[in-house]
């Protein structure tokens, strides 16, 4: 009952700070870390995002590794799905004048298709703008396989790391939104080496759980199958599989999130701080879910301008 009183009330702070924060507030200078450009009147919109031309490097240039992965794609999947998509891919949007930090994007989309404009490649323009080196993963689908979406993702950091000296890279996160917020806190608890290791994550309203209580069902029967067992359920429930070693946080989400329940982001918060993580949550009043960086969430200025503040202060 005191956890349930503590969460509750740590939600309200999180509201009501953000229900006092001013439109276009100003970031404050920072000592130490990486330095952004100053900013003019707030975070940046973008109403027309452009997106610069990004490198597409395949993940696995000798095939895929899974000898026995088959895809087995719905009707829908066969729509949604880009192009080749058995064959993962990484975007890379170098930053002409690099910071030392360089972001890999994990795209939501329940894990049965990408969301890997809004949710991807479009935020390219603000992070490169930032000094930023901006990576999306194009990872590939289950499809009974739940192992396959973390071999992508730890894929994609070795290549980032063997390509780190030329790109001007120091530090490397992992992002992702929805499920595919999903596979970034996966990365973060289930990491196999200290080159797969992100070094923070930013995690827009992700499914952390696969407890069926509070989980997105979809993603869980996509990802786990409909009968997977507890074993199966307790190991992707990265909430309980955090630990003093698990990187640095910033979480983004809305109240009203009728779809991915606000309660992933804030186990996974108070599991953080019990195990001494540095963690920073930031629920906004309303904006439901799946909007990236698209203009019409409300308190776009207000996300983009924590995760900006917030990178400056890592060390």
């Amino acid at each position: 009952m005191k956890r349930l009183t503590t969460i509750v009330a740590l939600f309200a702070v999180m509201v009501s700070s953000v229900l006092a924060q001013p439109q276009g507030a100003q970031i404050p200078p920072r000592q130490g870390g990486p330095q952004f450009p100053p900013r003019q009147g707030g975070a940046p919109q973008f109403a027309q995002p452009k997106v610069p031309e990004g490198t597409i490097i395949k993940l696995w240039q000798n095939g895929n590794p899974e000898k026995d992965y088959v895809a087995r794609p719905s009707d829908f999947q066969k729509r949604m799905l880009p192009e080749g998509y058995m064959e993962p891919k990484l975007e890379v949007y170098k930053a002409s004048n690099p910071n030392g930090i360089c972001i890999l994007e994990c795209p939501g989309g329940g894990y049965t298709m990408l969301s890997d404009s809004h949710e991807g490649r479009n935020m390219a323009e603000w992070f490169n703008s930032l000094g930023i080196t901006y990576c999306v993963l194009e990872y590939r689908m289950p499809f009974g396989f739940n192992e396959v979406p973390l071999h992508d993702a730890e894929r994609a950091m070795q290549i980032i790391h063997e390509n780190a000296e030329t790109w001007g890279v120091k530090k490397i996160g992992i992002m992702g939104c929805s499920a595919g917020g999903h596979l970034a806190s996966t990365l973060a608890t289930h990491y196999s080496s200290a080159e797969t290791r992100p070094d923070f994550q930013i995690l827009m309203y992700p499914v952390i759980t696969m407890d069926k209580e509070y989980t997105h069902m979809g993603s869980r029967d996509n990802l786990l199958g409909e009968n997977p067992s507890d074993e199966l359920v307790n190991k992707f429930s990265n909430e309980k599989q955090v630990n003093s070693s698990t990187p640095p946080a910033i979480m983004i989400l809305s109240a009203d999130d009728n779809t991915v329940n606000p309660r992933n982001s804030i186990e996974y918060y108070y599991a953080l701080r019990q195990a001494g993580v540095s963690a920073s949550l930031h629920i906004y009043p309303v904006g439901g879910h799946g909007y990236g960086n698209m203009d019409f969430f409300p308190y776009k200025p207000q996300w983009t301008s924590e995760v900006e503040k917030w990178l400056q202060q890592l060390k």
